[in-house]
């Protein structure tokens, strides 16, 4: 075989080893176009579209931890409405006319109790963070902007059950003082209830989004893989087939190679210096 044919060889094992390099990364990465040297338009295109589903990803995520942080609180501000059910309960106990000192005072002391575990209900937390103290908004960050939800004080202080210096409002020394108090119990209801109500509503609004998500996760999941996924199937015969005119090729170049020096060789024995010169042109 003369250079010639060897090159031939050489040029063939090369297109044979780069389509079989090629066709590994796509089995490799699953995708049509691992790089920009696949078809940079295409390549392009898939990672807009991956860097889009990201963006959809966390911020489905974000909607499902905040809504999980939504949830303790709507727990908490449950727990604070059933108090203060239960605490206007005791009001009404109270103004009957049948209650001696004793029993006014251990109703007094219910009262206070009750207070007392609206305060603990405000100070829940979430990730450390306290909710109900009217500090707290929750931020929903998503691909479309950012929601927020403010969440009120739902301590005793912040429903009008205390004073600033934590002494309480709700006093059952006569008629008087407890026919306030009910009216102080009842603006404290309506507050709670209207902060179960924004926490519900957001938490709504959080279950479509979400669920919006999910359908632009699964629409632009479905256009990514039509227009991205590898045959794994076509790949794999195309790698077997490239492998195998490699190994041809190889074969080729390495009978070139040994022919080509056993004529060299069979030249300079017979000291025809002029015919090597002739082969090698």
């Amino acid at each position: 075989m003369s250079i010639s044919g060897i090159n031939s060889s050489l040029n063939q094992l090369n297109r044979a080893q780069s389509m079989q390099s090629q066709s590994i990364q796509r089995i490799a990465t699953g995708s049509k176009h691992p790089s920009a040297a696949y078809g940079a338009s295409d390549y392009a295109i898939a990672q807009k579209m991956q860097f889009n589903l990201g963006g959809i990803r966390q911020s489905a995520a974000n909607t499902q931890t905040a809504n999980s942080m939504l949830n303790v609180a709507s727990g908490a501000v449950g727990n604070t409405i059933n108090s203060l059910s239960s605490l206007k309960e005791t009001l009404i106990s109270a103004a009957n006319g049948t209650n001696g000192k004793t029993d006014i005072a251990a109703l007094q002391e219910t009262v206070n109790q009750t207070l007392s575990q609206i305060n603990t209900n405000a100070q829940v937390e979430y990730n450390g963070q306290k909710l109900l103290d009217g500090s707290q908004t929750v931020t929903v960050a998503g691909i479309d902007g950012y929601d927020n939800v403010s969440l009120g004080n739902m301590s005793t202080a912040g429903l009008g059950l205390t004073d600033s210096q934590g002494n309480s409002n709700i006093n059952l020394t006569d008629q008087s003082s407890i026919s306030s108090a009910l009216t102080t119990v009842d603006n404290a209801l309506n507050a709670a209830l209207d902060q179960a109500t924004n926490i519900g509503a957001a938490q709504q609004g959080m279950d479509y989004q979400s669920a919006n998500y999910t359908t632009m996760e699964e629409n632009l999941q479905y256009s990514l893989s039509a227009s991205d996924d590898a045959d794994i199937a076509a790949e794999s015969v195309n790698n077997a087939s490239a492998n195998t005119q490699s190994q041809m090729a190889l074969f080729a170049v390495k009978q070139g190679l040994q022919n080509f020096s056993q004529q060299m060789l069979g030249t300079l024995n017979n000291h025809s210096r002029g015919a090597a010169y002739n082969m090698l042109g």
